[in-house]
Order: C-alpha cells, then structure tokens, then sequence
C-alpha cells in the first residue's frame, strides 16, 4: 500500500491577508510611539501653565502657614517674613486688625512690579471681607489694571517712577493669597501673598515647535527601529513557517533552524525533535501495514488453499485439512482482536475494572494452558514464586500481559527452548519476571521493541504463537495501570521482561471483596 502525499492547501475560512509579525511589531511601535508623543504634549506642553499656576498657589499656601505660625512674635514674624520671600520669590504683606483699623506691622517686596503694594485700601478691604466669608482664605489672580490703582500713587512704597515701569506693572499677571489667621497674641492678622506669575505663551509655544521637531525624529527612529526588530525578530519564525508547512506535506526529513533570541532556538529544537518523532511514526506505519499485510495474507492465503484443495481433489476432505483451516482462521481472529485490544487501549475507550485475586495461582492457571506446546513442540516453561501474594488490578488485562510477554519469550527463547518466569517480592511490591535464553537485543533497540510491529532483524517473521503486536499491548495495559516495567537484556545470553505490581494484604484484599 503506498501513500500519496498532496499539497496542504489553507482551509476554507482561513484569513490569508492580514499584518504578518513585522506589520503588527510596526504598528505597536507606531501606537506605543503616539501614546507617548500624547501624553508628554498633553503634560509639558497643553497643561504646563496649569501646573506652574497650580506650583506657585502651594508655595504660597506653605508660606502662609509658616507665617502663621510665628504671627503675634514681632522678630521672628519679621525675619520669618524676609525668609520665605526670599525663598518662594513671593512678595508679602501682613496687617494686624485693630478694631476697624488694619496697620501693617512687616513687608517684603522682592520685585518692583508686586501688585499687593499698588492695591488701595478699599481693594485690600473687599480682599479681607471675601476671605471672611471664604473660611478665612482667599485665592485669586489679578493684573494691576484690574484693581483701579492709579500709577503714580502707590499705596506703599516701591511704585515704578517711569512711564515704561508704569505700562511694566500694568500687564504683570500676579497669584494672590489673602489669609486671615488670630496669632498667638490672640490679635487677627491678614496675611496677603503676591506671586508674579511670568508669562507662559512664549515658553510654550518654544516647546510646541521642540514638540513637533523630536515628534519627527522619533517617527523616524520608530519606523527603523520597528524594521530591525521586526527582521530580527520574525526571520527565524519564517524559516521556521516555511520549514513546517514542508513537514505538514509529508517531507519530514526537513530540519528547523532558529537562530537570534533563546526562544526561537527552543522552538526550533522542538519542532526537529518533533520532525524526527514525525520521522520515526511515518517508517514505524509502513513497517505496520506490510507486516500486518503479510500476517492477514499468510493465513487467508492457507485458507484458501485449503479450501480450494477440499473442494476440488477429491478424497482431501480430510480432518487435517480442517484443522489446518480452522487453526489459520483462529490465528486471523487473535490478529483482528489484538489489533482492536491495542486500539482501544491506545484510545482509551477500554476501561480498567480493578479486583482483588491472587496473582501467583492466575500465573500457575495460565501456564497450565501451554501443555500442548510444551509436550509436543518440547518447550520447557519454569514457574518460580517463594510465596502467595495478591494484587488490586483488571484481572483480564493483567492476563493478557501474562500471555503476550510468555509468547514472545516462546517465539525467541532460543535452542534450548526453556522460558522460566519468575515472581518476586520487592516490599510493597511484586515482580514478574519473564526470562528467555535467546539472542538478545542490542542495546541500541530496547525502548523501540516496544514498539508496534517493531522487528529486531527488520526480517519480518510469522510468530509461532501471537500476533506480533504482544509488547505494544503490554505497554498500553501497564501504562494504563500505572505499573513500572522494561526489560533487561544481554546479546547472546536472552532477555528477561518484567514488571511490578503493588500487593495488597490478605485482610485488606477481603475487605475489597
């Protein structure tokens, strides 16, 4: 039977455009990139006025309140006054209330155009009675022109005497804080606080056109920087892509190669050890169908010989003939039911159905059904066992691994034509042991034996008993019981399968029962 290897075309709803690895690395630079762009225009640039506004009002208010602290103490409010002034470049002005009257007991001007010492005395008033009726705290920001102050007439000393200081004062832009706070002296004091705030449009606007310089740069250094990754980062995956879609149609000699980054190199090895396994599978079904060809041909071929011969000779009607056919169509029904055992086990679909039994009396039982064999072909099968010992397992599946390991050592147990199996008791546990004085099995072949159809001398040979396909049921029934086993073997001395089971006690197997 041979295998026709097609083309694998993409399925039928399968997308075939779309962005590849480098589209989609392009495009999330590019998104990551003006995500970025955003967020440093909206924060240095649309809102660097509304936080310089919003840094200059909280050193005000941290002055206010180390002023506040030391009010009703004359030196130290005074140099307490001159000190953060000079630090928070504020100009200050405080008034202790005395009855109707407010008389400023400190000031401190650090720059001519202070609008809190052009203010008129009906100004300061409304400022004090707003802050009043605020909770005692007042936020506001003026020009001096808004505040009616005529030039020329300052309400304390510090007036610009020049037309050119005059038309200076009048466009300054100035934070106010007016505080009313009781001192320590238990007197009330108004606390005014001037902070000049310097004109944002010119800095702003020089960094709109810095903004929009550095924005084309990295545009730029985005785009080369997406295109190297991109290389780097989806060639090995390519490679790889194209080698798999070789594998997917069948060639699966073929090797992945994933240089770059660790992951890729993983992925490549993985992917050629999964070619190798592809590899091994692939040769593995050949072998299957043309063994499995050869044993259904060999005893259909016997039956119908056979059956020609009766039919058309007479006098060949003979019980022989009939033994012959009827032990041909017995040998095809095990190969049909060992094909269908492994099957199930391999599918999963055959269940276990665990029991307590004696394991040595079923392996004294099974051995009686060789007498045929051992007095007519002159087989010598030994059963050694110190003790009785019971085991928790599917009975029926424990003895079709029984079987399968006594007839392959019956198939190569060699001249002597001796099997020997052995039990032994490991604590907890008991192993059976199946021991044949034939040739061996080189030590390069032990884990494939295991293996469907999988033939030592790749000669395929009719089994004298079985099918052929005993260890790989073996394998499938074990596997599925959890139990350990293997096989030990020497070229030229034999092999010894074995496997363990756990034992249970006398008392706990009765109360499974």
């Amino acid at each position: 039977m041979s295998m026709r290897r097609k083309k694998i075309e993409p399925q039928r709803g399968t997308p075939r455009r779309g962005f590849g690895i480098q589209g989609m690395l392009l495009v999330s630079l590019a998104v990551f990139m003006v995500f970025t762009l955003l967020v440093l225009f909206v924060f240095q640039v649309w809102l660097l006025d509304s936080f310089y506004r919003h840094i200059r009002n909280r050193s005000m208010d941290q002055a206010a309140a180390e002023i506040g602290a030391v009010l009703g103490d004359g030196d130290a409010t005074e140099n307490a006054v001159y000190d953060l002034a000079a630090k928070h470049t504020l100009c200050v002005l405080v008034y202790r209330v005395e009855g109707r009257v407010a008389r400023v007991i400190t000031s401190a001007e650090v720059s001519n155009d202070c609008i809190i010492h052009h203010m008129t005395g009906d100004y300061i008033s409304t400022l004090y009675s707003e802050a009043k009726n605020n909770g005692g705290e007042r936020h506001t920001t003026v020009r001096l022109e808004d505040i009616g102050t005529q030039v020329g007439q300052p309400h304390l000393p510090g007036q610009p005497q020049t037309k050119e200081d005059a038309t200076l004062q009048q466009n300054s832009e100035s934070a106010l804080l007016v505080r009313v706070i009781r001192g320590s002296d238990g007197m009330e004091y108004v606390i005014l606080l001037d902070a000049e705030l310097t004109p944002m449009s010119a800095t702003i606007q020089t960094l709109q056109t810095q903004f929009l310089w550095i924005a084309g740069v990295l545009l730029v250094g985005i785009f080369i920087l997406a295109f190297v990754l991109s290389n780097v980062i989806s060639s090995p995956i390519v490679r790889m892509n194209e080698s798999a879609q070789r594998l997917a149609q069948g060639e699966y000699d073929v090797r992945f190669r994933g240089d770059g980054y660790r992951e890729a190199r993983q992925l490549a090895a993985t992917l050629s050890y999964a070619s190798q396994e592809l590899s091994k599978v692939d040769r593995l079904q050949k072998e299957l169908i043309a063994n499995i060809s050869h044993d259904l041909r060999t005893p259909l071929t016997m039956i119908t010989g056979y059956s020609e011969v009766m039919r058309d000779i007479p006098g060949e009607n003979t019980p022989e003939n009939v033994q012959v056919i009827i032990d041909e169509a017995t040998h095809l029904s095990a190969l049909v039911n060992d094909l269908l055992d492994l099957s199930r086990i391999q599918s999963g679909v055959r269940q276990m159905e665990p029991e307590s039994f004696d394991l040595t009396e079923m392996v004294r039982q099974t051995l009686l059904r060789y007498d045929k064999l051992t007095h007519h072909e002159g087989y010598v099968i030994l059963f050694d066992a110190s003790e009785s010992v019971s085991v928790h397992a599917d009975r029926s599946m424990i003895l079709q691994v029984l079987y399968n390991l006594i007839n392959n050592a019956v198939n190569y147990c060699g001249e002597d034509k001796t099997v020997c199996v052995k039990q032994l008791r490991l604590q907890d546990k008991v192993r059976i042991c199946v021991i044949d004085h034939g040739e061996g099995i080189p030590p390069d072949r032990i884990e494939q034996i295991w293996d469907r159809y999988y033939k030592i001398d790749r000669v395929h040979r009719r089994a004298m008993v079985g099918t052929g396909l005993g260890l790989s049921i073996v394998k499938g029934i074990l596997e599925q019981h959890g139990s350990e086993y293997g096989v030990e073997s020497k070229q030229g001395e034999g092999s010894t399968f074995w496997f363990d089971l756990p034992v249970i006690e006398e008392s706990d197997g009765n109360d499974q029962e």
